[in-house]
């Protein structure tokens, strides 16, 4: 274990945890100047968090230990994740004990302690949109899984460094099989962090959240730190996006100290061009209702299942 995967680790992980709020912050902003708005400040959402560090939490009186320590295993869960993906080295000491397998896992895990908490009060809506969540959950992880596969049989490796150093080192081309399961991961990213068109992470509207119907019960440094983990899952969405279908800029092993540098403001333009691409979307889109969700996710999948069979048969 060279000290340079270690830096590399280390970096990724820090800058993860810290860039997360501003990626979102820079959505807002987009999604802002898009629709002719007044746009807030990219720094929105750090003051947000901190003002929830600063109060006292208040829990329910039915609320188990369950409820308690969910807020810190979904962030954990996120921060692990975030270790995972190669954002900006593919030389990391944790890719040898986690695949891409492991981390859909990953993420599953984080979605089924936020359900059970949702459901351990007992309000109506917080089972409501933990319902809701393991619904979109279900449909979406298949797609997700496939757009993995797909990937992996071009890579002849389940490792997502790997899979990102791979497709790095492969010329600037267009495969046909990665750009229809492009479009399928677009549409599991948008489902899977609640952005329109399957859910809005704006509104409060009772009958028609579901992200935040499971959060109604969180107050205080639990509703940060799941606020943070949210901000978290759509930075490691997105860094996954980066990784299988714009890998060039990656820091490999062989460019060293160097290339770790250069990675770094790469990663920042990606982020930038990905948030502004993100915000057109949920502009241009409308809400979709609730029951039509699993019609999105058989599309995503559709699309995912498509570019597996452009793979196989034609070999692009």
């Amino acid at each position: 274990m060279s000290p340079l995967s270690l830096s590399t680790q280390g970096l990724e992980i820090i800058a993860a945890i810290l860039a997360a709020p501003l990626f979102v912050g820079w959505v807002n902003q987009c999604r802002a100047w898009l629709q002719n708005r007044s746009a807030p400040s990219v720094l929105q959402p750090y003051r947000g968090i901190r003002k929830l560090f600063h109060k006292d939490a208040v829990l329910a009186e039915r609320a188990s230990a369950l409820f308690r320590i969910t807020p810190y295993m979904v962030f954990g869960a996120m921060v692990l994740a975030a270790a995972i993906i190669p954002s900006m080295g593919t030389r990391l000491p944790l890719t040898i004990a986690a695949d891409s397998i492991a981390l859909v896992g990953l993420l599953a895990t984080a979605r089924m302690f936020m359900s059970l908490a949702a459901m351990d009060v007992g309000t109506a809506f917080g089972t409501l949109g933990a319902r809701r969540e393991m619904m979109v959950g279900f449909l979406a992880e298949p797609a997700l899984l496939m757009v993995i596969f797909v990937a992996a049989l071009i890579s002849q490796t389940t490792s997502l460094a790997a899979i990102a150093e791979h497709l790095s080192g492969q010329t600037l081309a267009l495969y046909p099989s990665l750009a229809f399961t492009a479009v399928a991961f677009t549409l599991v990213l948008l489902a899977e962090n609640a952005r329109i068109p399957v859910d809005n992470p704006a509104t409060h509207l009772e009958l028609t959240m579901i992200h935040e119907a499971m959060l109604l019960e969180y107050s205080a440094r639990h509703l940060a730190l799941m606020e943070w983990a949210a901000a978290l899952k759509l930075f490691n969405y997105v860094c996954i996006g980066i990784a299988l279908f714009v890998p060039w800029g990656v820091a490999t092993e062989s460019q060293g100290p160097v290339g770790l540098l250069i990675s770094v403001p790469v990663l920042g333009l990606k982020l930038l061009g990905a948030g502004a691409g993100l915000a057109l979307i949920e502009t241009v889109s409308a809400k979709l209702r609730v029951f039509r969700a699993p019609e999105l996710m058989a599309t995503a999948f559709l699309f995912a299942v498509l570019g597996l069979l452009v793979h196989l048969l034609l070999g692009a």
